[in-house]
């Protein structure tokens, strides 16, 4: 049976950390969320941003604006949080309506107050290995592959998707951490020979228990990013938990496993960006 990767323990542990980090400074991390529609879920995810500023204690604004907002109000609201000295970290939160082209509105965003990691420049940064801000869910999946204490040099590792999200950046982190990753997605053939030699296996596909126990190696780590609702209506990822929980090493559960990571990892990077200003100003 594997050991289960704990996300809520892990998650509380990292904001313990940082509110004892901040917690005799003057000046605060500063987080500001843009929010664009009525997206049940984003509602969800913006909510869960602002609880997690208050109990560190960082500043946040949240920034809810109406379906119907102009690519131009957008353009404005991020100049005037670039220019403002109490923000350290901008995200939109996405998916945006359709009428904005969000590729063109996250990378509008300062690079250094990128902390969802997804501007161009962050992501060069990634992919040339040189110091940035990296995308929270990807750094979070990494959190939990360094905590088995399984070293990743020479595995094999998988990474089912290939988003510039998750997909990507997972693959780059692993390749930069010496294992041999192949990136697997909907086009790929005889997946389950690919998954099956695995020793490392991030999923990342958004389609609900996916990842059958014949397509794991025995004792392989498996992390699952995905976030999927199944017929009964409860909340499953892409692997089969109960099929492969019996074959891996080590696993994350949906929920409870990515999800809370990636929210303690955005407020991580929001304090590396809050340092990386401090530092500007000596």
């Amino acid at each position: 049976m594997a050991i289960i990767l704990d996300g809520k323990k892990e998650a509380k542990k990292i904001r313990m950390e940082l509110k004892e980090k901040i917690s005799g400074l003057k000046e605060k991390p500063g987080l500001a969320v843009i929010m664009v529609g009525d997206n049940p879920a984003s509602k969800v995810y913006v909510n869960n941003k602002e609880k997690d500023c208050k109990e560190i204690g960082f500043y946040s604004e949240i920034h809810k604006l109406p379906e119907k907002t102009t690519e131009t109000e957008i353009i404005d609201l991020i100049d005037k949080l670039n220019n403002n000295k109490k923000i350290h970290g901008i995200i939109v939160q996405l998916p945006l309506p359709k009428h904005l082209n969000s590729t063109k509105i996250t990378n509008l965003i300062l690079p250094e107050k990128d902390v969802d990691g997804f501007t161009f420049v962050n992501l060069g940064k990634l992919l040339t290995n040189t110091p940035g801000l990296i995308a929270c869910t990807p750094k979070g999946c990494m959190h939990f592959i360094k905590l088995t204490g399984e070293s990743i040099e020479g595995k094999n590792a998988v990474v089912i998707g290939r988003s510039n999200i998750v997909g990507k950046p997972m693959a780059i982190l692993l390749m930069h951490a010496n294992a041999t990753v192949t990136i697997c997605h909907s086009k790929t053939k005889n997946l389950s020979e690919i998954t099956s030699k695995a020793d490392i296996l991030v999923a990342a596909i958004g389609k609900e228990k996916f990842i059958k126990s014949e397509m794991v190696k025995q004792g392989a780590i498996v992390i699952d990013v995905g976030m999927n609702i199944d017929k009964n209506g409860k909340l499953c990822g892409d692997v089969d938990f109960e099929s492969v929980e019996k074959k891996a090493s080590f696993i994350t559960p949906v929920p409870g496993g990515v999800g809370p990571m990636t929210r303690a990892i955005l407020m991580q990077n929001t304090y590396e960006a809050f340092l990386n200003f401090q530092n500007m100003k000596g």
